[in-house]
């Protein structure tokens, strides 16, 4: 299992953009009144029948061809539901795919999140023919970033050039800090 949901996250963004997505939905969202954390995924990829989704949280499944077990979904849900939570994908072939993974906040079998910043950043940078749109959202405060409305104001200018790859880190890092307002549970790397 990873040790830690940031991870994940980056695990099954990979899976999309493997897909063929060209569009992907990132959203954090911690309430400490609901003493939840709730991650959500959303692609517009190639998607998956009705066998594939009730198989993909099997461990010896897998669509990929250069291995015969695929362990990142399974370990995922099974993180989720350690910590008291769910876990649920929803998927439609040629229509894309939605995995919704909930914890219980304050369990002691909650995996910390991670470094959210990090992992939307390198998707970001390292995937620039794929669009990004990134939440993080706690107890009523939010942010978000979307590749779309960045390529449009820089033009010609990459996402991975150096000044505009720093600054995306710096943006979400500082965006993190200052939706989480100190408070323990919604720091970045909850």
């Amino acid at each position: 299992m990873l040790p830690e949901i940031s991870l994940h996250v980056l695990d099954t963004a990979e899976n999309s953009v493997r897909a063929g997505a060209v569009f992907v939905e990132i959203e954090v969202a911690v309430s400490t009144a609901e003493d939840s954390l709730s991650i959500t995924i959303k692609d517009n990829g190639s998607g998956m029948d009705p066998e594939q989704v009730q198989r993909v949280t099997d461990p010896f499944f897998t669509t990929r061809t250069t291995r015969k077990v695929g362990l990142g979904v399974p370990f995922f849900k099974q993180a989720a539901e350690i910590s008291g939570g769910s876990f649920q994908i929803t998927s439609e072939k040629g229509k894309g795919t939605v995995l919704t993974a909930r914890f219980v906040l304050s369990s002691i079998d909650r995996m910390p999140l991670g470094d959210m910043s990090m992992t939307v950043h390198n998707l970001m940078v390292y995937h620039e023919e794929v669009d990004f749109r990134y939440r993080y959202a706690c107890d009523g405060r939010e942010f978000v970033l979307d590749t779309r409305e960045m390529k449009e104001m820089l033009g010609d200018v990459p996402l991975h050039s150096p000044e505009v790859s720093a600054f995306i880190m710096d943006y979400l890092k500082e965006n993190h800090r200052e939706v989480s307002g100190g408070k323990k549970f919604c720091n970045g790397k909850i």
